[in-house]
């Protein structure tokens, strides 16, 4: 827009300007006080200024439109990675943080195990007062469950318990051999959940698991990836 102020600027200074036409540049004489930007704005054709502002309106449509566009998938690309972090959940817990080896059962009947050591808690499902991972986002999770036990005192070894989605079982881990001083077990699952799912760990009946600052018992998931 300077451009165009500065090129009427000089055709008013001066009574004799050059005009430019289909035909090429004319010199013609116009009257030092006329308004050369009406001139410009109603006779495009024999005015070099109009094309020029012609040329800059096409380029200001142009960069208008571009930056426009862009903008959109600035927030587009934004709102992805705002729903990707929302999403984001995983936890990692242990029994306890004991200094000496302590025992957890056995029980007569099958027990919830409150896991109270949280290594991470992303998203912050975990309750770490119930022992229950509440699923946040609908997906499929990698689930795991570590037990461990040793003899102490009278105990008769064994270790055994299961994982549980909204009350069903879904995995067991268990060791009762009876054979050694120790015993230990893992199940790995992966499963589609639904937002609002509880996913707990229980010990059965008659069962215990031993733990101290070495956290030989944990409870762990992650969100593999969301489906909502």
């Amino acid at each position: 827009m300077r451009a165009i102020v500065f090129l009427c600027l000089l055709h008013g200074a001066f009574s004799e300007s050059m005009l430019f036409t289909w035909n090429g540049p004319t010199h013609t004489t116009v009257p030092a006080k006329s308004d050369t930007n009406s001139v410009c704005l109603t006779d495009q054709s024999s005015c070099g200024c109009c094309l020029i502002q012609k040329q800059m309106q096409r380029l200001e449509e142009h960069f208008n439109k571009t930056t426009e566009e862009l903008n959109k998938e600035v927030t587009k690309s934004k709102t992805a990675l705002q729903n990707i972090t929302a999403s984001r959940s995983a936890f990692s817990v242990a029994l306890r943080n004991l200094s000496s080896m302590n025992c957890y059962g056995p029980f007569n009947e099958t027990s919830l195990i409150i896991y109270k050591h949280v290594f991470i808690n992303l998203g912050g499902s975990y309750n770490v007062q119930t022992g229950i991972f509440t699923v946040p986002h609908a997906g499929v999770y990698s689930l795991t469950i570590t037990i461990y036990a040793i003899v102490t005192g009278g105990n008769t070894l064994a270790s055994c318990a299961n994982l549980q989605v909204n009350g069903q079982v879904v995995a067991v881990v268990t060791e009762q051999t009876g054979r050694d001083l120790e015993d230990s077990a893992t199940a790995v699952v992966a499963l589609p959940l639904k937002a609002g799912d509880q996913v707990s760990v229980k010990l059965l009946k008659g069962c215990l698991i031993c733990d101290n600052s070495s956290h030989y018992n944990t409870f762990t998931g992650f969100l593999l990836y969301a489906t909502d």
